[in-house]
C-alpha cells in the first residue's frame, strides 16, 4: 500500500501547527485545529490507531514543526561495532535515541552511549547525517534526522543498564537481527565503510 496518505498527513499536520504557533485571528486558529483533527483523523484511519492514542501523540507537540535529532553513538574495536539489545522490542541498534533539549549533539550521544551500554565514551567525528525518510525505515508519524556520531572508549562498563538487555561488539559478517527503525543493514554496513575509510567526509543526505 502506497504511503503517500502518511506524507499527506504530516504536511497538514506541520501546517496546522505553524498556523497554530504564528496565527492571531481567532476565526483562523479554529481552522488550523480543524487541520489538526483531520491530520489525526488520517492517521488513525490508515495506521489501524486508536483515535485518542493519535491524539495524544499530536498535542505533546507544541510551536511550528521541525524534524527532531536521533542521535546514534558508533563506537569501534578491533573492527567490530559497539550495538545494544533493546528492552522494548529485543532486536539490536547502535546506541542512541532522541536528542534531550539543553545538551548538546556531543553531550547527547556520550549521554546515551554511557546509559546503555555502561562504556564511558569521548567524541571522535561525525560521520554522517540521514533523513529518516530517505531510508528504509517503517513509517513514522513525525520527520527525523538520525546523526551517526563516531566515539571512542574511554573506560570500562560501570553501570548496570535500564534500557537494554544486553551489549555486544559485532563484526560486519556477523551483524544481529537489527531494529530497523533505530538503524538499518546498509546504515551500520556504511559505518564500517567510513570507519575503514578514517578521512572521508561525512555522508549527508
Amino acid at each position: 500500500m502506497s504511503l503517500q496518505w502518511l506524507h499527506w498527513a504530516k504536511q497538514i499536520h506541520s501546517t496546522a501547527q505553524a498556523g497554530l504557533a504564528f496565527s492571531k485571528d481567532k476565526f483562523d486558529l479554529e481552522r488550523y485545529k480543524q487541520l489538526l483533527e483531520l491530520s489525526a483523523e488520517i492517521l488513525a484511519e490508515y495506521s489501524n490507531t486508536d483515535m485518542e492514542k493519535i491524539q495524544d501523540l499530536f498535542l505533546l507537540e507544541k510551536g511550528y514543526q521541525t524534524p527532531k535529532v536521533d542521535v546514534r553513538g558508533v563506537v569501534f574495536y578491533k573492527d567490530e561495532i559497539l550495538m545494544v539489545k533493546e528492552k522494548i522490542d529485543d532486536l539490536w541498534a547502535l546506541p542512541g535515541g532522541f536528542a534531550d533539549t539543553g545538551s548538546s549533539l556531543i553531550e547527547n550521544v556520550t549521554r546515551e552511549i554511557r546509559e546503555e551500554t555502561g562504556f564511558f565514551a569521548s567524541y571522535k567525528r561525525l560521520l554522517a547525517v540521514l533523513d529518516y525518510e530517505k531510508h528504509d525505515h517503517p513509517p513514522q508519524p513525525f520527520h527525523y534526522y538520525k546523526f551517526f556520531i563516531e566515539c571512542e572508549v574511554t573506560g570500562q562498563p560501570s553501570i548496570d543498564t535500564l534500557e537494554t538487555s544486553d551489549v555486544q561488539f559485532f563484526s560486519l559478517d556477523r551483524l544481529p537481527e537489527l531494529s530497523s527503525s533505530r538503524n538499518t543493514y546498509a546504515q551500520v554496513a556504511l559505518m564500517f565503510d567510513l570507519y575503514n575509510h578514517p578521512n572521508s567526509p561525512p555522508i549527508i543526505d
